[in-house]
């Protein structure tokens, strides 16, 4: 019994067999070796089963084992004793329970076995505790293979051949009558120390002995029980020649030796049984390496098999295993959950349950999981997941199909301005290029390839400073262009609008150094609002973990609307006082309209960013970069498309066109309009 450790009550107890307790971590280990997690147990109605099921009732529930049917087995086989054996056998005989463990004695057992026999009780697979287990009495009982299959586990002791020839013969010498009348004289001595000779053992005979028992001591099958007193025996003995401080001839002192000496020098003594090495613990037990033994059907006395070891952790020989139909037995509730799947419980027992998917970002993580494990921040997992995978990072990779797309745009783009650029520095004195502001209108085309260029910001992994200058040089580029058309817009609607007297005095100030200087005063002004945007709403590089479900989004964070809203203000502005200038301008006939190119230019402006600002607050932010880029490269397309290139048009295809009466005219007020024919 376990309770029979604890040193308060029994501080002299010692034991050469392993505790109840060390041989159910075993049984319970063997269970789970199977998957057995849905078995009955029973136990014989005295305090060796009731203590044996406690201790394995808590040891399976910290296994994950349940226990489906529990029962004891009275030690007398009445009816009414038998009728509540016979109500759990009938719910395990019903249920899918295939595992009964029996930690029971022999009486118990055997008349446990001799009903299920002969009430032709399904076969089940009996986890025996020792008592029974080589017990002649249950091995011998008729029709005993009917039951099923029997496991258990055995201490562990050296092989004693000669005992049985021992027992023979002083069984032998029992029968003489002389031996007994020779034992007469040490009679009053040995009550005094076993208590009083029981009569009936003088007449003891060798045929008295079962077959079986024969059998077992002849086979050395009994060798665990005899070993165990062997060493109870020889420990003592050692104790004894350790407290003389005997040799191995003799012993130095014979001064009467007290118990509690005697006691000393057993706690934690260490000692050697037929080259056994053995030690008593504190609390008197000592550690044996168990075998697990099978009853294998040879005979009608099963023969017992070693198909295992257990000495903390089991060993299995699956290959000396007989199981019916050559297939180990299923004892469980549920089936087993397949991979990505968590249990979820029926019921009141965890063995029964329901298999439930683990959703997209969680995982098993344990095969007996309850519930699905959530994977880290920096981690996703696909549904029914059994692990989580690193999340890469996702920013606008120069690689993708959209950013390789806008590339090529930009490659058009750009193309087209610097073609221009070329061409009206190649007609650089002609009347088309000094009408439409010479050196102003190269500076404008100038800024509007610089402001295709900040495209090349977007794309790639961003970091702190790529984020800080994606506005700046994006807008700085804008307002260099778009200041060269204002001015020019301004000086039509002087033209056209004003008196004669003002008008001249007005455009003398928006051409020359003059002109210039107004250039640079807008760019300073886009220059302060970038900095303010950069001092009160600076742009951070964001990791963003809840956007993708299988990858981390790596952006630059726009603070607010307002800081977008800041940095457009005075483009803005330019764009806006060059439409009003130009939209209700009047051409003159046979004169080049110089404001029709300006107000499509700047309607495009206006088209291209007012769809900006909406299409950037709903789609979502993975693709707001890319979205960025078309943005830009559209709007320099567009100022491209109607402003200079129809220019580049006239020089290329209709250079009859090109003089100073259609583009100059004679005098400020003339207008120098174009023709009515619509060339731009």
């Amino acid at each position: 019994m376990d309770r029979l450790s604890d040193r308060e009550t029994f501080p002299s107890f010692f034991r050469t067999v392993p505790s109840d307790r060390v041989q159910l971590e075993a049984v319970v280990t063997l269970l789970q070796n199977f998957s057995w997690n849905w078995v009955a147990a029973l136990g014989s109605d005295d305090d060796y089963g009731r203590e044996g099921l406690s201790i394995f009732s808590g040891l399976a529930n910290a296994r994950g084992i349940c226990i489906a049917h529990e029962g004891l087995v009275p030690l007398h086989g009445t009816s009414e004793h038998l009728g509540k054996v016979l109500a759990v056998l009938q719910q395990v005989n019903q249920s899918k329970v295939q595992v009964v463990v029996l930690f029971a004695s022999s009486r118990a057992v055997y008349s446990l076995f001799n009903h299920i026999i002969h009430n032709d009780l399904s076969p089940k697979v009996w986890v025996a505790s020792e008592s029974w287990l080589t017990s002649d009495l249950v091995m011998t009982l008729p029709n005993v293979a009917r039951v099923g299959t029997v496991l258990g586990f055995l201490q562990r002791g050296a092989l004693l051949t000669e005992f049985s020839h021992y027992v023979e013969t002083h069984l032998a010498l029992a029968a003489d009558p002389a031996f007994c009348a020779s034992l007469n004289t040490e009679l009053d001595l040995e009550e005094q120390v076993m208590g009083q000779r029981c009569p009936q053992c003088n007449h003891i005979m060798l045929q008295n002995l079962s077959s079986g028992l024969l059998q077992n001591l002849s086979a050395g099958q009994l060798h665990h029980q005899i070993f165990a007193t062997y060493a109870a025996v020889y420990s003592v003995a050692q104790a004894l020649h350790n407290t003389l401080q005997c040799n191995v001839s003799s012993c130095p002192t014979s001064k009467p030796v007290q118990h509690w000496q005697l006691l000393e020098n057993m706690y934690n003594m260490s000692f050697h049984a037929r080259d056994v090495t053995l030690q008593f613990d504190a609390k008197g037990n000592i550690h044996m390496e168990y075998d697990l033994k099978m009853w294998v059907w040879q005979s009608p006395i099963p023969a017992l098999h070693t198909v295992g070891s257990f000495n903390g952790t089991l060993q299995l020989q699956h290959s000396k295993m007989h199981w019916p139909g050559n297939q180990v037995p299923v004892s469980q509730c549920s089936r087993q959950c397949k991979d990505g799947q968590v249990r979820r419980v029926k019921g009141f027992h965890s063995c029964c349950y329901d298999c439930v998917d683990c959703k997209a970002g969680s995982y098993r993580k344990h095969p007996d999981d309850f519930t699905c494990t959530p994977c880290n921040q920096d981690q996703w997992s696909p549904e029914k997941s059994t692990g989580c995978l690193p999340r890469r990072p996702k920013f606008l990779a120069w690689g993708e199909p959209a950013v390789l797309s806008l590339l090529l745009l930009l490659c058009l783009v750009l193309g087209l301005a610097l073609a221009s650029l070329g061409l009206f520095v190649h007609y650089w004195d002609s009347p088309l290029v000094q009408a439409s502001g010479g050196s102003l209108l190269c500076f404008g085309l100038v800024c509007l390839s610089l402001f295709c260029l900040s495209v090349l910001l977007f794309p790639g992994r961003p970091s702190s400073a790529s984020c800080l200058a994606q506005q700046p040089l994006v807008h700085l580029p804008l307002t260099g262009c778009l200041s060269t058309l204002f001015l020019k817009a301004a000086e039509i609607f002087v033209e056209s609008e004003l008196p004669l007297t003002w008008a001249n005095w007005l455009c003398s100030c928006l051409q020359g150094p003059r002109a210039w200087l107004m250039v640079l005063l807008a760019i300073l002004v886009e220059a302060a609002l970038c900095a303010c945007y950069l001092t009160a709403f600076p742009p951070e590089v964001v990791t963003d973990w809840q956007v993708l479900p299988t990858e981390v989004l790596e952006h630059c964070q726009m603070r607010s609307w307002v800081s977008l809203g800041l940095v457009h203000i005075t483009n803005a502005m330019l764009a806006f006082l060059c439409f009003l200038g130009t939209f209700l301008v009047q051409s003159q006939p046979g004169r080049y309209n110089r404001a029709r190119g300006l107000t499509f230019a700047m309607l495009a402006y206006f088209i291209t960013w007012v769809s900006f600002v909406p299409l950037m607050a709903s789609i979502p932010v993975a693709y707001q970069p890319a979205v960025h880029m078309g943005a830009i490269l559209l709007c320099a397309l567009g100022i491209l498309a109607t402003f200079h290139l129809p220019k580049c048009y006239v020089l290329l295809w209709l250079p009859k066109l090109n003089t100073q009466e259609f583009f100059l005219g004679g005098s400020p007020n003339s207008g120098e309009g174009e023709d009515n024919s619509g060339t731009q």
